[in-house]
């Protein structure tokens, strides 16, 4: 469409420059790390920025362990393969430890959360979502226990910085005798309020704020290029045991033994992270409070600016403090104009007073600001259609049909159609801001 000639955005200029969604934000210091790894040509996968920023981000998240690797992705992968050796005992080169093995997962996030459950033969369990904080639901992850007892790996996802009910999800992985990897790739910087007295207290040793990354039985963090702390790619993986992390940098560096030639008795990957990928992490890390509150105001903002529209902003539990990394709208059902969505293609119609995502979107990119769906939730994508997804009211598939009379409850699903990510790239101006807002407002028209 063009919507310069539509009257509803008369007066509505394109931006001088891109909007981003969330882009890298440079501060100088990184050049400063970067240039000294080249010139001592410690530019490999050993030096001096991997091992600062290995103790600098375990400080942070306040865990005694940190490993620094090329990717969250393959953070999350060791991660699994490490809590799959825990419960199962190591496999053979050409297996995977989680084969013949279902794993509890969280549905609405980037499928990297639970790809490595099938790198590693595991059968993946999507547990929906819940409408507090866009995260996994207690309820329905209870409900997949009464269908799938034998279960003892659960993969939790933060989703766009906000915490999810982590006491409820602990207390229900303990009483199964589960373990929990837990992906804080978009929350690093992000807490979740642990009460005194609580089991959480007495699991951690902690009260008070406590970072996300802590919560898992291992955890990880991303520095991709668009995450609020960046390194233009990278992870973190992080861990209680000393022993678990050397076993995983060995496992990052092709599983080399302790031999003059090269020399391996079990399965290894080229997964750690390079000196000057860290030295831009260790630029970064100083600026972690900042870029949190620069995306807070970002978020604020757009709950102010939209407050008098049919809709409502990403929520945020009152015992959490995210980091804000995107901040993102959900339109209101009464309010949704037709918008039908296929596998690759979008179909969206005007309708007076009302608006969807997709005409949102439209116009947004039309004007020059970057915006995103909604992740789509796994147990919806076509390479996860076969596998179990469980709501509240238990197995999600086939809920309703000619025989059978059920709501059909599905909040992921729900989010993803009536959701969107708004630009929240800490470098966009008030003044660009106000144009976004005032661009929505006018799709309302």
């Amino acid at each position: 469409m063009d919507f310069l000639s539509n009257s509803r955005f008369k007066g509505i200029e394109k931006f001088d420059k891109k909007v981003w969604l969330s882009s890298p934000t440079m501060h100088g210091d990184e050049q400063r790390w970067v240039d000294e790894a080249i010139q001592t040509n410690w530019v490999s996968t050993v030096g001096q920025n991997i091992n600062v920023v290995e103790e600098q981000a375990a400080s942070i998240i306040g865990r005694p362990c940190a490993v620094a690797l090329s990717a969250g992705t393959a953070a999350l992968h060791l991660a699994i393969r490490l809590a799959g050796e825990k419960l199962y005992g190591s496999a053979m080169p050409n297996h995977g430890v989680l084969e013949g093995k279902k794993v509890f997962a969280s549905d609405m996030t980037f499928d990297a959360t639970v790809n490595p459950v099938c790198y590693e033969g595991g059968e993946l369990v999507f547990i929906d979502t819940e409408y507090d904080s866009w995260n996994m639901d207690p309820v329905a992850l209870e409900k997949a226990f009464q269908l799938y007892p034998d279960v003892r790996l659960i993969v939790v996802a933060h989703l766009y910085g906000t915490p999810g009910k982590v006491e409820e999800i602990r207390r229900i992985a303990d009483e199964h005798g589960a373990l929990i990897v837990e992906d804080a790739a978009e929350s690093f910087g992000s807490t979740y309020k642990v009460e005194p007295g609580s089991a959480l207290e007495k699991k951690l040793g902690k009260t008070g704020n406590i970072q996300t990354g802590c919560f898992g039985d291992i955890s990880i963090i991303s520095f991709n290029g668009n995450k609020i702390i960046t390194g233009s790619s990278g992870g973190m993986l992080f861990c209680d045991d000393k022993a678990d992390a050397d076993k995983v940098r060995k496992w990052s560096t092709q599983a080399r033994e302790a031999a003059a030639w090269y020399q391996h008795e079990e399965l290894g990957y080229n997964y750690r992270m390079s000196n000057i990928i860290a030295g831009v992490v260790r630029g970064q890390l100083p600026y972690l409070s900042e870029h949190i509150e620069q995306k807070r105001e970002i978020y604020r903002r757009y709950k102010e600016g939209l407050k008098d529209l049919p809709v409502s902003m990403n929520p945020i539990p009152s015992n959490t403090v995210p980091n804000y990394w995107l901040s993102c709208m959900l339109v209101e059902e009464g309010s949704m104009a037709p918008f039908v969505r296929g596998e690759k293609d979008e179909l969206w119609k005007s309708e007076s007073g009302k608006s969807s995502p997709g005409e949102i979107l439209g116009a947004l990119s039309f004007f020059g600001a970057e915006g995103r769906p909604i992740w789509k939730p796994m147990h919806m994508q076509p390479i996860y259609r076969t596998s179990s997804f469980i709501t509240t009211e238990g197995n999600g598939r086939g809920r309703s049909n000619a025989y059978i009379s059920g709501s059909g409850v599905d909040v992921g699903a729900d989010i993803f159609r009536r959701g969107l990510c708004l630009p929240s790239d800490n470098k966009m101006t008030v003044e660009q801001q106000d144009r976004v807002i005032e661009i929505i407002h006018r799709c309302f028209q």
